[in-house]
């Protein structure tokens, strides 16, 4: 038996900004907590040469829209790069959950096999739709992810495993 492309994809999508989410506001009550401007965390990189966190939340969410809109054959909706706040991040976390939530089985179910073509940088690159999921999708997301919590933690904001894989609910 076949798994479902959308069932692979979108919802682990959603789970994954909702636990971005919920480590966002963490840092925020962090921030406040201990009398801290919040630019500070949402400009705080783990290296000079890494994006800053507000970066890395972007690229998470151009990655799973990117994806979600190329597995169902639809326009990839464009957000400015912009945000600069905790709220900010949070609203772009939360249309890109609202984007996905649009998308729906019977236009990404049976995706496994289509040509992908993608631009980064001066790269391009060619996948079918399972090895463009498994292959590029899930690794980018989890490492910007992985990274904007790295960027926290090492920022002093008390977060945990558990944070990174609760989808923002309680485990």
């Amino acid at each position: 038996m076949s798994q479902s492309m959308y069932n692979n994809s979108v919802p682990v999508f959603i789970h994954v900004l909702k636990s971005l989410s919920a480590i966002l506001e963490k840092a925020e009550a962090s921030a406040t907590t201990r009398n801290i401007d919040p630019s500070v965390l949402i400009n705080g990189r783990l290296a000079p040469d890494m994006f800053p966190l507000s970066r890395q939340i972007q690229n998470a969410s151009d990655m799973v829209k990117g994806g979600g809109a190329r597995l169902a054959s639809v326009d990839n909706p464009k957000f400015e790069d912009t945000e600069s706040t905790f709220e900010e991040l949070q609203a772009r976390i939360a249309k890109t959950i609202a984007f996905l939530e649009t998308l729906t089985a019977a236009q990404i179910d049976g995706s496994e096999d289509k040509h992908i073509k993608i631009q980064a940088g001066p790269s391009e690159f060619e996948f079918k739709g399972l090895q463009y999921l498994n292959h590029w999708v899930f690794p980018n997301l989890y490492f910007h992810v992985a990274t904007a919590y790295n960027i926290l933690r090492h920022n002093g904001v008390a977060l945990g495993k558990r944070d990174f894989l609760s989808g923002g609910s309680s485990l």
